[in-house]
């Protein structure tokens, strides 16, 4: 499993995390997202777990990653379904939980990304999870790019 931290860099148990936030508040929506960007030599990937608490705000954690530049823009995007659905299967077998993966992917076919969206989505919708893509709820993909810079 990925490590997560709070934006201040404190580690934090997912699973724990997440329990917490679902007994204060049990009507929170999980989404989860990945999103990633070459720097210099190096592609950072962040993942987000984000809580959504109604119309009271947005919690979350992140991973964050790099590894050697990932030049293909295909494998690049692909890797961040992956990493997505990875956390999603991981969370949704240690408790019963509905959750939604936000997918930086965008719906308006002039996007490169918008080439992915039928497989990655597929796959996602295939275990059991609703997937938003752009120009719809992008809550975890949002905190991923923000922490992706």
């Amino acid at each position: 499993m990925l490590l997560f931290k709070d934006v201040h860099g404190k580690i934090i148990d997912p699973l724990n995390h997440t329990l917490k936030v679902l007994k204060n508040s049990p009507f929170s929506q999980i989404h989860i997202g990945s999103d990633s960007q070459n720097v210099g030599k190096k592609t950072i990937y962040v993942t987000a777990i984000a809580y959504r608490f109604g119309s009271r705000g947005v919690h979350y954690i992140i991973s964050k990653k790099s590894e050697m530049i990932i030049d293909d823009i295909w494998k690049r995007l692909w890797k961040e379904a992956e990493m997505s659905i990875e956390v999603a299967e991981w969370l949704s077998n240690q408790i019963n939980v509905k959750i939604e993966i936000d997918m930086d992917y965008n719906s308006d076919e002039k996007f490169i990304s918008n080439k992915l969206i039928s497989a990655a989505k597929g796959w996602a919708n295939s275990l059991g999870y609703k997937v938003n893509v752009k120009p719809n709820n992008q809550i975890a993909t949002k905190a991923a790019d923000h922490h992706c810079k």
